[in-house]
């Protein structure tokens, strides 16, 4: 499988020799040990790190013995968590949400022997610690490019989780992908501040739809939104981390599918084959990481193939979703006409782009 490595950015602790830490022999058989934000139920984030989970265990057999806890807080109780399952024997600890950062480098301190796998996050203080990252802004580019096609008010929502890079990427790769094919949409942010919140999540869209908004992409973990946008007619939406299937044909009109099954039978295959090193990836549509889900009928045919051209194309890596020229929300120049960001500035991220309404909240 493809992957990219993630090599610049050191100011941003992205940077690192990928042969700092290893395994120091091959294992007979593996413990590994994950933990989750939300349930694994949530039908989005943790429910498709948990297909992963299953991936592995029924590509490796007995070679591997998987353990889970779902809906641990991140803070001191992931922490807490993290370090029961490496007194108990885990070889690996998958921990699968950006606010584990501090708990995973505290734990792993302790316990040099086990392996550490934070997913979002940039912080490697020790040798045992690896990040892996999915590049979302890539599926956002191809639902942002749905929307803008299929919007009837121009007026497409967003519902943020927490003002972090990763976050703010989605919102303004799936604005510029709107903008490009419709220069009339405007795109407005509702900050839920929660990964997973059902409640909250639902009253985010309806906030939105109550404004005009017939077009809502999310970076929330529940079905929640969806099912809002079920109760009025013409207002769309897409599935976030997982298909969300049970919502198509429409409002669920294509979905942002994470596929985190090959990374984890990769990096437990490497403790099997004694071959495991500390790393950092962050994968994409092109390495099979981030998955485009069905384009549903709801979706005229002109607009589905100008979706899959552009899934293509960042496939191919003929476009970036962040090309030049872009402006800051406040106007000052980003990007010069065809110039691309690296990795370290997208890491970075911290502003809105040119056009998007609203303040980041601090």
């Amino acid at each position: 499988m493809k992957r990219r490595t993630l090599l610049a950015g050191a100011a941003l602790g992205l940077g690192l020799g990928l042969s700092l830490g290893s395994a120091a022999f091959a294992l007979d058989k593996v413990k590994a040990c994950f933990i989750y934000v939300g349930p694994i139920g949530d039908g989005g984030w943790s429910f498709q790190h948990d297909q992963g989970r299953l991936a592995l265990e029924k590509e490796l057999g007995d070679k591997v013995e998987t353990v889970y806890q779902e809906s641990v807080p991140e803070g001191a109780d992931s922490e807490r968590v993290m370090t029961q399952m490496a007194l108990s024997g885990c070889n690996i600890v998958f921990a699968t949400s950006f606010g584990y950062m501090d708990a995973v480098n505290n734990v792993a301190k302790k316990f040099p022997k086990v392996m550490f796998e934070h997913a979002t996050g940039y912080k490697r203080d020790s040798p045992n610690v690896s990040t892996y990252d999915a590049r979302f802004y890539e599926g956002r580019a191809v639902m942002g490019t749905i929307g803008g096609l299929m919007t009837k008010s121009n007026k497409i929502g967003y519902i943020g989780s927490f003002p972090i890079p990763e976050v703010i990427q989605g919102i303004n790769s799936s604005y510029l992908a709107a903008k490009k094919v419709n220069p009339e949409v405007t795109m407005s942010v509702v900050w839920a501040y929660t990964w997973f919140d059902p409640a909250k999540e639902a009253d985010a869209a309806k906030a939105l739809i109550e404004q005009g908004v017939d077009v809502i992409l999310q970076h929330t973990d529940s079905t929640a939104p969806l099912a809002e946008a079920a109760k009025t007619p013409g207002v769309i939406g897409f599935g976030q981390a997982s298909d969300m299937a049970e919502y198509k044909p429409s409002p669920r009109v294509s979905a942002i599918i994470d596929n985190w099954g090959p990374y984890y039978i990769k990096r437990v295959g490497e403790l099997l084959d004694g071959t495991y090193a500390q790393g950092a990836t962050w994968a994409g549509i092109g390495d099979g990481e981030v998955k485009i889900g069905e384009i549903t009928e709801a979706v005229p045919p002109e607009v589905k193939a100008k979706a899959e051209e552009v899934r293509d194309a960042i496939a191919a890596g003929t476009l970036h979703p962040f090309t030049g020229p872009i402006n800051k929300q406040d106007g000052t120049p980003w990007l010069a006409d065809g110039e691309t960001p690296d990795d370290a500035t997208l890491a970075g991220m911290n502003f809105y782009v040119e056009g998007i309404e609203g303040v980041i909240p601090q």
